[in-house]
């Protein structure tokens, strides 16, 4: 089980876009992830008329470290670590390490 998943709100905690929040829209492998509107850069695109799709300069996410986020607890109003608990069910679930409370509901 993952810390930090596709759709979980995250604030950056180093680098040029520190302290923007943004929704994790993928996590390409165990020490990447992309984030909304975070870390932008410009791709030079082909024009493909096939496909529909114009030539020139779109701004596109790039995948950024996994240690530069951190999961937003909106009960402190900033970034918090995770852990993890197995509950009496059985489930196992992701809680925020300060304060104990579930991330996955």
């Amino acid at each position: 089980m993952r810390k930090i998943k596709t759709g979980d709100d995250v604030i950056v905690l180093a680098g040029k876009d520190r302290g923007k929040r943004g929704t994790v829209l993928s996590v390409p492998d165990n020490d990447h992830v992309v984030v909304e509107n975070i870390n932008m850069a410009k791709k030079h695109q082909r024009e493909n008329p096939q496909r529909g799709i114009e030539g020139g300069i779109v701004p596109k996410e790039m995948p950024m470290a996994i240690s530069n986020v951190g999961l937003f607890n909106p009960a402190k109003g900033r970034a918090d670590r995770v852990g993890f608990k197995v509950l009496e069910d059985g489930r196992k679930v992701r809680v925020f390490k300060s304060d104990g409370e579930v991330v996955d509901v």
